[in-house]
């Protein structure tokens, strides 16, 4: 089955019936190498403790209503009640169904959830060579803020990470 030969269907909340696709699909941008420094997904217990639950969503095949293109989620940055409107995000697409506007509708989604909930900051760390994600997040109103310069090894070489921000215009 395809994961391209429909539009996306629906932009719907994640639950644990979607944790083997929101799984795999980690693990194939994983995988790619230029998503994250992580090495393997993991099981879904720890992948659910890690985000906040209300604002983890998945977008659905239209032709196949079950069938998971992506995911976005948050996680905390801090238990520090000054930083409860602060907040780290992902967005992962499955390589198949790239350039069909996936990443962007989740990134709405997530934007809109966050800022019901009063949360005012939602920032992420980009690999440099992820042109891509860097050019997603500034349509979507992100704004680079800086570089971390060979902040962690991965794959044996020393990696950078572009830091990027969207403050909500909306929460005081």
């Amino acid at each position: 089955m395809t994961r391209h030969a429909a539009p996306v269907a629906a932009i719907t909340p994640m639950t644990p019936d979607h944790a083997d696709q929101v799984l795999a699909v980690y693990q194939a941008g994983i995988d790619e190498g230029n998503a994250t420094f992580e090495t393997a997904a993991p099981d879904w217990a720890a992948f659910d403790a890690g985000k906040l639950s209300g604002h983890r969503f998945v977008a659905l095949d239209d032709a196949h209503a079950t069938l998971v293109l992506g995911w976005t989620a948050v996680s905390p940055v801090s238990a520090r009640p000054v930083y409860a409107g602060v907040v780290e995000h992902s967005v992962y697409v499955h390589p198949d169904a790239r350039g069909r506007g996936v990443a962007g509708a989740l990134l709405g989604a997530l934007i809109a959830s966050t800022e019901v909930a009063g949360i005012w900051t939602i920032q992420s760390g980009i690999f440099p060579e992820n042109t891509a994600s860097l050019a997603l997040h500034a349509r979507a109103g992100f704004r680079v803020i800086g570089r971390r310069e060979r902040v962690g090894r991965h794959r044996g070489v020393w990696r950078d990470v572009v830091l990027v921000e969207r403050r909500s215009p909306t929460v005081a």
